[in-house]
């Protein structure tokens, strides 16, 4: 069975679940959006969502396709920084717990959290995120051991805020002969880090996912011309568009794959659960269809939850659903 290594922010998401958008005026948040904020800020915003009851979930972009590789069976690794706190030695356990080796630097702030608003009927998503031991990751942290032994590493593109590491990342998985993928995190950080992410795909990246506010935003094209360009620059590319489905490109091979049903009450983890899927699909030499569908079956099942962990009859499900979509394939 190939193997998984995961980098990305180490941060436990605090859920809560609001009627409408209203709240995120009150604090400027674009819906949507993920925006960085300091302590202060982020105590504020923690002691309001307390008022209306929060859940709490380790996460992170890269940590949650990384659990859910571990899930479907994928030898799986995570690289992350936590703070000496009960956050942090919480993180660290459950990604254990699923089965994840972990390889949890320590640094000298407090764990990060994100701050997570679930708004209106789509379950729309938008992030205020204190970053806190998360952001003392440096390229010096990295060893070439930890990439040793790896066939995939997948790069969460919240990352961008310290490009020398995720460079430093990328020349390591490469020289250890890795597939490196990276999810593009948000429109905003797309925006913000344009340059970055071009020089990014042209140099290291053999996979990308993008979702069509991402593509658009790299691209300024529409989801289907935006693929092409993605596809220009890489392996294998991968627009989501939401409840329409997905796109799936490599060369001249095109793929459009449609959504699977879903009772939708959060969209959180619906991106990282696809790209899980999708590469589980990739390491056992699945036609790039069945990849998109099997990256399918998972985030409809991950929608119908509050937050980005899939409870246990929903996972039996979609491994029963995966299992005969292979076995067809297979046929």
């Amino acid at each position: 069975m190939k193997s998984i290594l995961g980098i990305g922010n180490a941060l436990t998401d605090v859920l809560a679940i609001f009627p409408d958008d209203s709240i995120l005026q009150e604090y400027h948040l674009p819906v949507g959006s993920m925006q960085h904020v300091d302590l202060e800020t982020g105590d504020r915003i923690w002691s309001k969502l307390k008022e209306y009851g929060v859940k709490y979930v380790p996460g992170g972009s890269a940590a949650n396709t990384i659990t859910c590789t571990s899930i479907l069976g994928m030898p799986s690794g995570y690289i992350g920084k936590i703070g000496d706190d009960e956050l942090g030695h919480l993180y660290k356990s459950t990604l254990e717990q699923f089965g994840v080796k972990t390889t949890m630097l320590t640094g000298t702030k407090g764990s990060g959290r994100a701050m997570c608003f679930i708004t209106g009927p789509s379950g729309e998503r938008t992030f205020a995120d204190y970053m806190g031991a998360a952001l003392e990751m440096v390229p010096e942290d990295l060893k070439p051991e930890y990439f040793e032994g790896y066939d995939y590493f997948h790069i969460e593109g919240y990352l961008v805020q310290n490009q020398d590491l995720i460079r430093k990342a990328a020349q390591m998985a490469k020289a250890a002969g890795c597939k490196i993928s990276i999810d593009m995190a948000s429109y905003n950080v797309v925006e913000s880090n344009e340059a970055f992410f071009h020089n990014l795909l042209d140099r290291y990246i053999d996979i990308v996912f993008a979702n069509e506010a991402e593509a658009r935003s790299y691209t300024k094209l529409e989801p289907r011309e935006a693929l092409d360009a993605l596809a220009s620059q890489c392996e294998i590319a991968i627009v989501k568009i939401g409840k329409d489905g997905s796109m799936v490109k490599a060369g001249e091979e095109y793929h459009y794959i449609h959504a699977y049903p879903a009772k939708t009450i959060d969209a959180t983890g619906a991106g990282d659960t696809y790209a899980a899927g999708f590469i589980y699909g990739l390491s056992l030499g699945m036609p790039l269809e069945a990849c998109g569908k099997i990256g399918s079956i998972i985030a409809a099942k991950v929608v119908e939850v509050v937050g980005t962990k899939i409870d246990v009859p929903r996972w039996k499900a979609a491994k029963q659903e995966i299992r005969e979509l292979i076995a067809s394939v297979q046929k």
